[in-house]
């Protein structure tokens, strides 16, 4: 047995403010860190749904949805590429100290 359990489920939204990925965790409060997450067993997770429908009733967050995750070296892990992309943030970074040009000046 390797240790990790592969059935543990996170409750995960988008911040309607500012579009930022959050955590659904304890007290009901949303983190913008996964380990910051509070984890549910399957038979659980429901509670946490509920918890970000009243987020969503009160313009908090928008699209929560509950996904599997793994826990290995203290560290929350999901089990989806998409929701790892999602958890690390942008897999897109700008250059830094390269000036951005929105439009080319026509000569």
């Amino acid at each position: 047995m390797s240790g990790k359990r592969q059935d543990l489920q996170v409750v995960t939204a988008n911040r309607l403010k500012d579009g930022a990925v959050v955590w659904l965790g304890a007290g009901g409060q949303w983190f913008d860190n996964i380990n910051a997450a509070k984890v549910f067993a399957p038979e659980k997770v429901a509670e946490g749904l509920a918890d970000a429908a009243d987020a969503v009733s009160r313009q908090e967050i928008v699209g929560p949805d509950a996904i599997a995750v793994t826990q290995a070296g203290g560290e929350i892990v999901p089990v989806r590429l998409r929701e790892r992309i999602r958890a690390q943030g942008p897999s897109i970074r700008p250059k830094v100290g390269r000036p951005i040009t929105l439009f080319e000046d026509a000569a």
